[in-house]
């Protein structure tokens, strides 16, 4: 048993009260909180970081996908989603679907600075309230239902008061803290998916690098043979995305470091995971010039300021989204977006991916359902982002960027719903929830997804 003492006995300022209160910045706060705002919600937003976008901005993932079905053009994914990436492209830092193989309309690729700029002023158009720097410490329950939050940051230990919650922190900290049950890790063994920090490189002729990648895309057997050469030490075997946009155009972002054994959920686990992943970097940069072509003259940038999670606390919801059901595309009543990416697992164990990965047929999408959002055994806390209700499996495809910003938008028209109709967020009219959604443009079912492609189709005629 760990060495105990006693918690401080103290009065806690309250900072604000609100009614809705979003814990994380990342892709799902960012919608959550904005959807909130939008409709009349007085919403604040606490983020660890210095700015919006979580792992798209902080955590250096310069790319998001998927937004359309897989290897498709259909659109599948739009509304808030979809526009706050698209500002940044409109500001001119990004660029939709530019790279080889890419299909229209389905990937973005901007920069880390741009993007931040463009969330802050859609944030500011809203009214969204901020506070950076500023970290999630406890739940705040009274009789089954979280009523807010203590918060810790520079101004000290401080409370905020809020009708509803959304936890959108990734690792399902505040459903946790709240006593929501929650899962963690693959059922034989706990393993995670392995984490990975991202890192940007400058000085790269992209030209010869996709001309040298046409062969084989992830470059497979070039790290074989800087391996066997003793150049380079087996923590990987294939790039997990290079990512470019032509407004910087001789710099890349890399998704390739590989840090197994990482739990997220623990401070000195992050913190040995975060040193293993710049030592990485750094390691692979020498290893870079020597045996990519159009990657001679590199050097690294910058590595990022926040780890990338794959896979922590996922809760117990009201519904659990299986693989059989995405695979199946099952369809559900409660609805409320829609996915489409790959079942993309990471080797818990090693370099690569896992044997349980699995690449669907063109056109894949399936439905999400509102349920998996809502936690079991706390009222007025809502779950969005990765850390929603679905199997270790099924974590492999929603925990994508655009999937967890539409489920933010909807969790953040969920919390305005409930209030207006003062009932718990459990018990919310659905069917009231999918025509606000729709309204706002987005994507709930197959009539919105054949709706958005034909506007699409015409816009381009």
């Amino acid at each position: 048993m760990p060495q105990t003492i006693p918690d401080l006995v103290r009065e806690v300022p309250v900072y604000d009260e609100v009614d809705v209160l979003v814990c994380g910045g990342g892709p799902a706060g960012f919608c959550a909180a904005l959807a909130a705002a939008r409709q009349g919600a007085r919403t604040l937003l606490v983020e660890q970081t210095n700015c919006l976008g979580g792992i798209a901005t902080a955590g250096g993932h310069n790319h998001l996908c998927l937004y359309t079905a897989w290897a498709s053009r259909e659109i599948v994914v739009s509304g808030i989603p979809y526009e706050m990436v698209n500002r940044a492209v409109e500001m001119g830092y990004g660029a939709w679907d530019h790279a080889m193989g890419a299909v229209r309309g389905g990937n973005v690729d901007f920069e880390l600075e741009g993007l931040k700029l463009a969330l802050e002023q859609l944030a500011a158009e809203a009214k969204v309230g901020l506070l950076y720097h500023t970290l999630f410490a406890d739940a705040i329950v009274r009789d089954g239902q979280i009523v807010g939050a203590y918060v810790q940051n520079k101004s000290g230990r401080q409370a905020v008061l809020a009708r509803r919650v959304i936890d959108a922190t990734g690792d399902a900290d505040v459903a946790a803290s709240a006593g929501a049950p929650f899962e963690m890790g693959r059922p034989s063994d706990g393993a995670c998916q392995p984490a990975t920090l991202m890192f940007l490189i400058g000085g790269v002729d992209w030209d010869r690098v996709e001309a040298f990648r046409r062969r084989d895309r992830n470059l497979v057997d070039v790290w074989r043979r800087a391996q066997e050469a003793g150049d380079m030490e087996p923590f990987q075997d294939r790039i997990m995305g290079w990512w470019w946009t032509p407004t910087r155009p001789d710099q890349v972002g890399v998704n390739f470091t590989h840090l197994v054994g990482t739990d997220c959920t623990g401070a000195r686990s992050i913190t040995e995971a975060t040193i293993e992943g710049r030592r990485q970097a750094f390691h692979m940069i020498p290893i870079y010039r020597k045996y990519v072509s159009g990657m001679e003259n590199c050097y690294l940038i910058s590595t990022a300021a926040l780890l990338g999670t794959r896979e922590s606390r996922r809760i117990v919801g009201e519904a659990m989204l299986s693989e059989q059901d995405i695979l199946a595309r099952r369809a559900w009543d409660d609805s409320v977006c829609y996915g489409s990416f790959f079942i993309d697992i990471h080797n818990c164990t090693g370099p690569g991916m896992d044997a349980e990965t699995a690449r669907p047929e063109p056109g894949f999408r399936y439905p999400i359902p509102y349920r998996v959002m809502v936690p079991r055994n706390v009222d007025n806390l809502l779950v969005a982002g990765r850390c929603i209700s679905a199997t270790h499996v099924a974590l492999g495809s929603t925990r994508v960027m655009p999937q967890c910003a539409a489920l933010g938008e909807a969790a953040g028209t969920a919390a305005v719903l409930s209030l207006e109709s003062d009932r718990p967020v459990r018990s919310i009219a659905v069917g009231e929830l999918q025509r606000r959604l729709k309204a706002a443009g987005a994507i709930v079912d197959e009539d919105d997804i054949a709706a958005a492609n034909t506007a699409k189709a015409q816009s381009v005629q």
